[in-house]
């Protein structure tokens, strides 16, 4: 990707705390950011980040400070990787995510506010990392029923976990695995606007943190509905692959890190 060339990178360094920098031959070869060392794009990104910070200032003053706030430099850097770099597309895009995180009290989602619907085991996120060092999420879709819970408790579980399994990243790793067990799914666990409302808010708060979705075992029921959500998925649906218990037990996780659930039960595990 071809960035904007930088007619002053030191312009926004006096406002950076710990920072450090060289000039040799009246040209940048490298400064430091917290111990991090960064070459001339990196600076460039760190500029952008700046000038996005400086637009939310001025054009949404209101917008809180802080953690996932509008001066929050990971947030920012995060959605300016997303709308590739564009400054404009990434402060509308912030704009909406910081609003929407407001009016949601993402904030305020615990493990109490969402104990009554997590008791149901429709969903929760794994104890163990997979092969790819990703967080899982796990639903376990036979137990999701749309007509006796309610919806906006679903919601809040499902950012709950969201943000538990995010809060899990290990150092390097920037996405999450969605695992759908629909072993036993049935006319009675069909939600289009739960999978809707999934798929929606990856693509507009969270974008980019989604790494692939399992579909397991998925029953000839589930095929017509596929094709009725597929769409709805935006680029989203590219990252479903349908497959087996199996395939999720060798593929994604090692004997000793694979769910109980789609563990082998002929397999005696010794700690």
């Amino acid at each position: 990707m071809e960035l904007r060339s930088i007619r002053n990178p030191l312009r926004h360094l006096p406002v950076l705390s710990n920072c450090s920098y060289q000039i040799k031959s009246s040209q940048i070869r490298t400064f430091s950011v917290r111990s991090c060392r960064l070459d001339v794009s990196e600076s460039h990104k760190l500029e952008l980040v700046l000038e996005v910070k400086e637009k939310l200032e001025k054009d949404y003053r209101s917008l809180p400070l802080g953690k996932n706030g509008r001066d929050d430099d990971d947030m920012i850097l995060w959605f300016l990787k997303d709308r590739k770099f564009s400054v404009e597309d990434a402060v509308e895009r912030l704009n909406k995510a910081i609003k929407w995180r407001q009016e949601f009290r993402v904030s305020e989602l615990s493990q109490d506010s969402v104990k009554g619907i997590a008791e149901t085991g429709k969903a929760y996120v794994h104890d163990f990392l997979d092969v790819n060092s990703r967080p899982v999420l796990i639903m376990d879709a036979s137990k999701h029923l749309p007509a006796v819970h309610d919806a906006a408790e679903n919601e809040k579980l499902c950012v709950f976990l969201i943000e538990k399994a995010l809060s899990t990243l290990p150092e390097g790793s920037e996405e999450i695995l969605g695992i759908f067990d629909l072993r036993g799914f049935g006319r009675e666990n069909t939600d289009l606007d739960f999978i809707t409302f999934l798929f929606d808010i990856f693509y507009y708060y969270y974008p980019k943190r989604l790494g692939q979705v399992l579909f397991v075992e998925a029953p000839f029921i589930f095929k017509p509905i596929w094709l009725l959500a597929k769409p709805l998925l935006k680029s989203y649906s590219s990252l479903v692959r349908f497959c087996s218990v199996e395939t999720v037990r060798k593929e994604y996780f090692t004997e000793a890190t694979v769910p109980a659930k789609f563990r082998d039960r002929n397999v005696t595990l010794e700690f």
